[in-house]
């Protein structure tokens, strides 16, 4: 037996727009802790890399650093490196046509470029799901109070059908009000939470893909990575 008041209540005494709206808001907080936990997991694995990291650093030539990395599909550093390189030999392969351009774009800004946009695009790819999170955190709250509405005017239509406010009649549209209401904020405070988090760590981890890149750049201008402290 099922409670008169509770959830599974209201989708089977609930109409077509009930129905809808707990469908919508139920969605949304799937898709919600899908990305949180997959962010976790890309996470957890950017912090695996980090050994990876040393042992380029460490190799006695750049192709023996390139090979240390892994040959995951995601190693951001891999992919920063290995374009860092293709960006160098591109720009010292152009022929005598190509000199006048060479000597506008220098190739210590044309690294500086390369490796820029490489970590650029990789800084997209960590955005995914974060609008999906936004947008869910703003209108959740909304879309629960639209199933409020909704349970309320079935409060009134009771009401008006019955000629009397008497509890038994309005109690379960209430209840429904409430349930909605409670649905859309279980929804939006997760995503508003996850937001966050993901946001804040993506910016740690694009810090750190930037010092990446400048020790790049330094060791492509200078021949030598420029170490911490000096």
């Amino acid at each position: 037996m099922h409670t008169p008041f509770g959830i599974a209540n209201l989708w089977i005494t609930g109409d077509f727009a009930t129905r809808f709206v707990g469908i919508i808001l139920l969605t949304c907080s799937i898709v919600t802790w899908v990305i949180l936990f997959n962010h976790l997991w890309d996470l957890r694995k950017l912090r695996k890399l980090m050994p990876e990291v040393e042992r380029f650093w460490r190799a006695t030539s750049y192709e023996d650093g390139l090979h240390s990395f892994s040959n995951g599909s995601f190693n951001p550093y891999y992919k920063i490196a290995k374009e860092a390189s293709s960006a160098s030999i591109h720009h010292q392969s152009q022929s005598t046509n190509h000199r006048e351009l060479l000597q506008t774009l220098n190739y210590s800004e044309w690294m500086a470029r390369s490796i820029k946009n490489s970590i650029d695009g990789v800084a997209a790819q960590f955005q995914k799901g974060l609008t999906f999170l936004g947008s869910t955190g703003a209108i959740a709250p909304f879309v629960g109070l639209f199933g409020t509405v909704w349970g309320i005017y079935h409060a009134l239509i009771s009401i008006s059908s019955s000629g009397s406010a008497q509890i038994d009649q309005v109690a379960g549209p209430i209840g429904e009000a409430l349930i909605m209401t409670a649905l859309g904020l279980s929804v939006a405070i997760p995503a508003v939470l996850s937001f966050n988090a993901i946001n804040r760590a993506n910016k740690l981890q694009i810090a750190d893909l930037n010092r990446f890149g400048n020790d790049l750049l330094a060791y492509f201008v200078t021949g030598a990575r420029v170490k911490s402290g000096e």
